[in-house]
């Protein structure tokens, strides 16, 4: 038997010295014997461990063995103990018949025979480690098998990952050709008809207000198209932990009033309005570019999703951070839905075919978690949204 695991034998007697004795003859390699002065020492002992087999003496002052037996097999812990009874009466007392009756699988009579008792022991002891041999062998059976499913469980689920990747992927690059292909087919088509009109000397198609409205057409396609770009660019550095900030010295209500009005005629298109309310100027130290990137993001969903109705941005200014609300009027958003628009690839559902490849939130909450700020929805269902960036005040660039 193992050093880690040794096999423990129990031995009663109310006498120390049938102790000494007893313990000189059944000790062993591998073997850990406990002793016990009486019943009750006994019954500790087997509360506390695991016994190959118990030696009991039967006639003991108090609680006498075949009452100690009678009470181990009472109990699921040590009712499979095997015991053996030593006793000094002579045979004539018939013991073995009470020994038997009380659940003992031997009955041994002083003076003892120590090699018929070595040998007694022997077995026992033999069959109790192969026992716990076969019991370890089944617990790390077991074991194995648990691990098997876990690690069934984690290739599924790897599996299943890789299988929503690759679903991702198919639909991310369906959805880049799709946005892609709508401005560089008003490209081409406004080159063909350019090309037509040169092909028939048509210069009266090229005058001054004509080119305007031509480079307009076109600059739009183009910021189009470099928008898509951008996303995807800002996504892969997103993902690679290579997104970072360029801080400097920003006026913000200044900032929005100018983004405002450069949507303004967007939102004539669409039907709405913006009104904007930032009175209180406030500074901090800020990524211009990104602070714009989100607002324009926030702005742009608004009008798509606001049912054509007003837009209203917020500026609010706090002692510790500035809040700069979006709020529309549309339908709003389910709240199971609320923080899953959060997610890359995600396009919010209007009354119109969404366009975009479902990264402005995603990237625009990323901005806002690396100036350590947050970009957060409040949305009750038929009464619109509010989105909230909330940026920290600094007087100082970040570290």
């Amino acid at each position: 038997m193992q050093a880690e695991h040794p096999t423990k034998l129990l031995i009663v007697d109310d006498l120390p010295e049938n102790l000494q004795a007893l313990n000189a003859i059944v000790r062993g390699e591998g073997r850990e014997i406990f002793q016990a002065g009486s019943g009750e020492e006994a019954l500790a002992l087997l509360l506390q461990h695991d016994f190959a087999m118990a030696i009991l003496d039967v006639q003991m002052p108090g609680m006498d063995g075949f009452e100690l037996a009678e009470l181990m097999r009472g109990t699921d812990r040590t009712r499979q103990i095997p015991i053996v009874f030593v006793t000094a009466a002579g045979k004539e007392l018939n013991y073995s018949f009470k020994g038997y009756e009380a659940g003992a699988v031997d009955v041994l009579y002083k003076p003892l025979d120590a090699r018929a008792v070595k040998g007694k022991v022997q077995v026992f002891v033999s069959l109790y480690e192969q026992r716990e041999a076969v019991r370890r062998q089944v617990e790390a059976l077991e074991e194995a098998r648990r691990e098997q499913e876990r690690t069934l469980a984690q290739l599924n689920a790897a599996q299943a990952g890789l299988q929503r990747a690759l679903a991702m992927r198919d639909e991310f690059m369906s959805m880049v050709s799709h946005e892609m292909r709508t401005p560089l087919n008003t490209l081409y088509l406004e080159t063909q008809l350019r090309k037509m009109q040169l092909e028939r000397g048509n210069m009266a198609a090229f005058g001054a207000e004509q080119l305007q409205r031509m480079v307009a057409r076109d600059d739009r396609q183009i910021q189009s198209i470099i928008r898509l770009i951008d996303d995807m660019l800002d996504v892969s550095r997103i993902r690679s932990g290579k997104l970072s900030l360029r801080p400097g010295w920003v006026e913000l209500s200044g900032l929005l009033r100018r983004l405002v009005q450069d949507l303004t005629p967007q939102a004539a298109t669409a039907g709405s309005s913006i009104s904007l309310d930032a009175g209180t100027p406030v500074s901090g130290w800020w990524d211009e570019f990104r602070i714009e990137q989100i607002v324009v993001n926030l702005l742009t969903n608004a009008l798509r999703y606001g049912a054509q109705k007003p837009v209203h941005v917020t500026l609010r200014v706090e002692p510790e951070q500035v809040r700069v609300e979006v709020r529309d009027e549309g339908a709003g958003i389910a709240p199971e839905l609320q923080e899953k628009i959060f997610e890359p690839y995600e396009r919010g559902v209007g009354n119109e075919a969404p366009s975009g490849l479902g990264l402005g939130l995603y990237i625009s909450r990323e901005l806002a978690e690396v100036h350590e700020g947050t970009l957060a929805v409040r949305s009750v269902v038929g009464e619109g949204a509010v989105f909230t960036l909330t940026l920290p005040r600094r007087d100082a660039p970040p570290a």
